[in-house]
């Protein structure tokens, strides 16, 4: 008997994005991830990883949420919500930010853009059924949330991505990190941003569901452009320090210990209008009790996420990612610890099939962003 006879409840299918036959085309090895099916790699997890740091790589992250708020108010009333400078968005530019429950505890993590006439908000594609929920419910009346669901979302990585992508798209090649704009393509509009999560330059192309294949099609022509699965954005995530919501981010977790205090803003911190703030603030000045931190592996053995961490015979903590990393040529992890375990430098151990790895406390990223912040740059 299923879960779903057993509870009987109605089995929700395994839903397809846009390019699903695209990728199957290309030879993406499809997987089950957030509700969708997703290529997990084409050629290799190894292989497209070294490729997006060397070139460029086309992932496909429509499973994404795009959702636009607007309304008299908008960004004040979204200041209700998440920890950051909203209302100093200047139109055109963007900002990391989080969806805090009330306790202080992390919903999501999310990008929030200032399109002019509306605020663009990207969120994680296993949460974002909930997020919309939670912004319906907490947002004033008069506030218009839609859900862009015509659209999706590719995001072209590497240092070989602006020029491929400014052969398409000229706009591409005028913005700088964190920055947006709209343009067109092929008679399509189109929502660009210089932004990602995977360290490296790159962009986020928004734009129509029909559009989806004539455009992948056109980048990945280009000898500097291949597609890249889900495997490598994982890895490539990891060793830039970067978390991922659902493992290294949960409800259980504030922004401080989650080592994400930079996208608490000053204003903010100083009017303590956010969820939680009486906790995230007090973490600030005190210290949190635990803290997410970097991990090097000794030896090969990798060290994946639900690993128990040692001081000792003292558990200490748990992992939550971990794997091969292709570009330090080693196992790496990230974890949370107590503060006092998170100097770097901090020797502890994981435990792997019954055995203890040792590990080293180690300064997040393992490999170092870069973002193009300006011109030349």
């Amino acid at each position: 008997m299923t879960e779903s006879e057993f509870t009987g409840e109605e089995a929700v299918p395994t839903a397809t994005l846009p390019l699903d036959a695209w990728h199957r085309d290309k030879g993406g090895r499809m997987v089950e991830f957030a509700g969708y099916w997703m290529p997990i790699q084409y050629e290799g997890i190894m292989a497209e990883h070294l490729w997006v740091r060397e070139n460029a790589g086309l992932f496909d992250v429509s499973h994404m949420g795009q959702l636009a708020l607007s309304g008299e108010g908008v960004a004040e009333a979204l200041e209700a919500l998440v920890p950051g400078d909203i209302s100093a968005l200047k139109p055109g530019r963007m900002r990391y930010s989080l969806l805090l429950a009330d306790d202080g505890g992390i919903l999501d993590d999310l990008m929030i853009t200032n399109e002019g006439d509306q605020l663009g908000i990207v969120v994680n594609g296993a949460v974002k059924w909930e997020d919309i929920g939670h912004l319906r419910e907490s947002l004033p009346d008069d506030i218009n949330l839609n859900h862009n669901e015509d659209y999706g979302l590719l995001a072209l990585q590497g240092p070989k991505a602006v020029d491929a992508l400014a052969r398409l798209v000229p706009e591409a090649a005028g913005l700088v990190f964190m920055q947006a704009a709209r343009a067109s393509w092929n008679g399509h509009a189109i929502g660009l941003s210089r932004s990602g999560y995977t360290g490296e330059d790159g962009f986020e192309i928004s734009l129509p569901n029909e559009a989806l294949v004539a455009f992948a099609d056109a980048l990945c022509a280009m000898e500097e452009v291949k597609p890249i699965g889900l495997g490598a954005r994982d890895s490539l995530r990891l060793e830039a320090g970067l978390p991922l919501y659902g493992h290294d981010l949960n409800e259980d977790i504030d922004p401080v210990e989650g080592d994400l205090a930079f996208a608490i803003s000053k204003r903010r911190r100083e009017d303590h209008g956010f969820p939680g703030a009486a906790r995230i603030l007090g973490h600030l000045e005190d210290g949190p009790p635990r803290k997410r931190v970097g991990l090097l592996v000794d030896g090969k053995l990798p060290v994946r996420e639900g690993a128990k961490l040692f001081d000792g015979d003292e558990e200490i903590g748990v992992v939550t990612s971990g794997g091969f990393a292709p570009s330090v040529g080693a196992p790496i992890a990230m974890g949370y610890v107590p503060r006092d375990h998170a100097v770097p430098g901090t020797a502890i151990a994981a435990e792997v099939r019954g055995k203890r790895v040792h590990c080293t406390v180690a300064a997040m990223p393992f490999v170092p962003h870069r973002y193009v912040r300006k011109q030349g740059g």
